[in-house]
């Protein structure tokens, strides 16, 4: 895939979750819409790491020619997409968890 098209599905990829998390009900509080600004936020977050560790795997993105003079080994980039794959995974969670409103009588 060329380097167009892996732009082209972050945009899509980040319409669709401006679209879902546009519609707040006009009678939260602003506790629960900073609540939805957060977990939109963290969407993001991860939506966008993931495309980069998913970019990386890709097309080679640091095995080219190295960054600054240094050229990474294979485990070392397996790494970096291992940890953008948590992050990505682990703001995913808590964003829906964000995007719920809360219990009213809910016990810790």
């Amino acid at each position: 895939m060329e380097l167009i098209d892996w732009i082209v599905i972050l945009a899509v990829t980040l319409t669709a979750i401006a679209f879902r998390c546009a519609r707040t009900p006009a009678g939260w509080c602003r506790e629960n819409r900073a609540r939805r600004i957060a977990g939109t936020r963290m969407l993001v977050q991860a939506a966008c790491s993931v495309w980069a560790a998913l970019l990386i795997v890709a097309r080679c993105v640091f095995a080219l020619d190295g960054l600054l003079g240094v050229r990474p080994t294979l485990a070392e980039v397996l790494v970096v997409v291992g940890i953008l794959l948590a992050c990505g995974c682990y703001w995913s969670v808590r964003g829906r968890r964000l995007l719920k409103s809360r219990r009213l009588f809910a016990s810790c």
